[in-house]
């Protein structure tokens, strides 16, 4: 292991107290030798620890530019009477200090930022909420793999969507209630199951045809094919 500045010095300090005691050339010769290698070898060492010193900045602002910014978008969800949760999926998220992982909350919004994650800094924000929160109640945990916000709930009301915008696409694809076939219930039934039928998917489209059929002594019904 090599040996410290300060032992190189007093090695040095002993080598001259010898040199001094010595009377012959040739063993001042010798000592004057070695005090002038741990002499050199001082000097190498006091110029790498400044080199050290002036370098570790640079890396570290070097570490810091290598992360860079992740935009989240997949999340999954679910709920309860007094919270929607979100569910983001980070591998070795509980690896990180805990004030690299915060989250801030508004009436209708919420900004998660996870930061110097395997390299990178994520972040998920949502700006309009399909409810209103309340965001003193709000708030975030870490597990194994992921981060769960507790987005808390003004009304225990069941949420239809995470966003305004996906609220409004699925209030709009709602079958609805022709008022005009008020008098007729069967008429009105019958057009919310053509809406139902002509927006659904394969499955759903089966369905409905098979229960009208049977309903109807195995006649498939008019459903707008």
């Amino acid at each position: 292991m090599p040996r410290t500045i300060d032992e190189l010095r007093a090695d040095v300090d002993e080598l001259k107290k010898l040199t001094d005691l010595a009377t012959r050339q040739s063993v001042k010769d010798v000592l004057g030798l070695e005090t002038r290698r741990l002499e050199t070898e001082i000097s190498l060492q006091l110029k790498d620890n400044m080199f050290n010193l002036e370098t570790k900045p640079v890396a570290q602002a070097a570490s810091a530019v290598r992360c860079y910014e992740v935009k989240l978008t997949n999340y999954a969800w679910d709920q309860s009477d007094k919270f929607f949760k979100l569910f983001v999926t980070l591998p070795d998220v509980q690896t990180l200090p805990a004030e690299n992982v915060a989250c801030t909350f508004g009436n209708r919004s919420l900004d998660l930022l996870v930061k110097e994650l395997n390299g990178k800094n994520y972040s998920l924000v949502i700006k309009n909420l399909a409810e209103v929160i309340d965001a003193s109640k709000s708030h975030w945990k870490v597990k194994s793999d992921s981060v769960v916000v507790f987005l808390a709930k003004l009304k225990p009301i069941t949420w239809q969507a995470v966003t305004m915008e996906e609220k409004k696409i699925k209030e709009s694809k709602a079958p609805k209630f022709d008022a005009s076939s008020a008098d007729d219930p069967q008429a009105s039934m019958m057009n919310m199951m053509k809406q139902l039928y002509q927006e659904g998917d394969d499955d759903m489209k089966r369905q409905i045809a098979k229960s009208f059929a049977e309903g109807r002594g195995g006649k498939t019904p008019d459903l707008g094919l």
